[in-house]
This record gives structure tokens, sequence and C-alpha cells, in this order.
């Protein structure tokens, strides 16, 4: 069972974090670390959730050494609420996903 180093039911602001590592072990240690705090992936290289001050600066602190010394650029995005609410996802269904 997966133990969130953050509890889901703590209110916490909107996040998405997006990456571009080419190592494939430090993307794959990204990877971890988005999904130990619980952030739901949306496309191969972005998680989105919700994660309070504290947990965003430790998660922030878990991708630096994640990514070490390795080429590769990861941005974390704080978003409003707002933001989300009001935005336009258009999603279209390949062949394999029906």
């Amino acid at each position: 069972m997966v133990r969130l180093l953050q509890d889901p039911r703590k209110a916490g602001q909107p996040l998405l974090v997006l990456y571009d590592v080419q190592d494939d072990r430090r993307r794959t240690r990204v990877m971890a670390a988005c999904k130990d705090y619980g952030l739901a992936r949306m496309q191969y290289s972005a998680y989105q959730g919700k994660l309070t001050r504290t947990a965003r600066l430790e998660l922030e602190t878990r991708l630096v050494k994640a990514l070490g010394n390795s080429p590769g650029t990861i941005m974390v995005l704080q978003l409003e609420q707002a933001q989300l609410d009001t935005a336009t996802t258009i999603e279209q269904l390949g062949d394999d996903d029906r």
C-alpha cells in the first residue's frame, strides 16, 4: 500500500509539475516523487494536484535531488483555484483508448 507524504484531506493550493528529464532513472525518481505526494498524472510529463505550502517545499527539495546534475528542467507552478475552474480541457481518445 502506498503511503502518501501529504494527507489528502488537508487543504492545499492547486499545483502543476512539468518536467523534461533526459535520464530514465532520474525521470523515474521525479515521477515517483510526484506520486508520493498524491499528484495525478495528466500527461506523460505533467502532474497536478493540491499541496500545502510545507508539502510543496518538501516536494521541490526532493525534485532537486531527483534531477541531480543531469540535464533537464522541472517546473513547479502554483495555480489559483479560479484558474482551474475556468480552464478548458480538450481531450480526444485514440482508438486504443476506447
